[in-house]
């Protein structure tokens, strides 16, 4: 019988706070109000948060724009998986698992939610995935930090800050809603 080795996590330290509670607050103050002036108002208006954090971001958003507007907002979620290490940058395949997104998308302006910006890997399954839910009128990326080092050509339509990183460096989104603790961290792997 053989023994297992753990799989040992690579080192990580904190090179610094990107973002405090008040500023991603400001942040999701500023692209609320963006989103409302590029869509004419929030009539057409949908919003679908990537799972995990996007979700909660959309929440926020749509709350924004509901006290903006003076009508509700629909806020759905789409259920994207990882099937790869974080710590590497080799086989990241995001897969997208089967649910529903909360309301119909169709002939719809959305506003395609997520945390962090990188590869592009990650909005292109779930542009994927929502299109196999109806066929949107218009499809709008929002990223709290964009990092770049894109692979695929997706670019966002609203960032909340664009963070230059090396492929070393880690931008890590911590949210009360998942995290019980809200701030936007610079981490590094260590050697």
């Amino acid at each position: 019988m053989s023994e297992q080795t753990p799989v040992q996590q690579p080192k990580i330290r904190e090179k610094g706070r990107l973002m405090s509670a008040s500023e991603i607050e400001r942040t999701l103050v500023r692209l609320a109000h963006e989103i409302v002036e590029k869509n004419n108002g929030g009539q057409n208006l949908g919003l679908v948060g990537i799972k995990r954090r996007g979700v909660p971001i959309a929440q926020r958003l749509a709350v924004m724009i509901e006290k903006i507007e003076r009508h509700p907002i629909d806020t759905g979620v789409l259920d994207i998986s990882f099937y790869r290490d974080d710590l590497t940058t080799s086989g990241a395949r995001p897969t997208v698992a089967a649910g529903d997104i909360g309301f119909d998308v169709t002939g719809r302006d959305i506003v395609l939610i997520d945390d962090v910006l990188y590869t592009g890997r990650t909005t292109r399954a779930a542009l994927d995935a929502l299109f196999d839910h109806g066929r949107p009128r218009s499809v709008q990326l929002l990223a709290l930090i964009d990092r770049g080092h894109r692979e695929l050509p997706i670019e966002a339509t609203y960032i909340g800050r664009a963070i230059p990183t090396s492929s070393r460096e880690i931008i890590e989104v911590k949210l009360n809603e998942v995290d019980g603790q809200e701030q936007v961290l610079l981490v590094e792997k260590a050697d």
